[in-house]
């Protein structure tokens, strides 16, 4: 998954504010106590970072 369509799909489930706010803020166990940009930014996978989004977020089975 290219980063610009793990931004698509965060845009659409979250709306554009709260995806940026959420991807900065928004600590998560599941990728290792960081948030999203900070999983990303430590070389993440975009595919598994939106994987673990979508599996503790409840995101629509049409975006995953």
């Amino acid at each position: 998954m290219r980063l610009t369509e793990f931004w698509r799909r965060m845009y659409e489930h979250f709306g554009e504010v709260y995806a940026e706010s959420f991807a900065s803020d928004h600590v998560m166990s599941e990728l290792g106590g960081r948030t999203v940009r900070q999983a990303l930014d430590a070389g993440w996978e975009a595919k598994d970072v939106w994987r673990v989004v979508c599996d503790t977020q409840g995101v629509s089975t049409l975006l995953r």
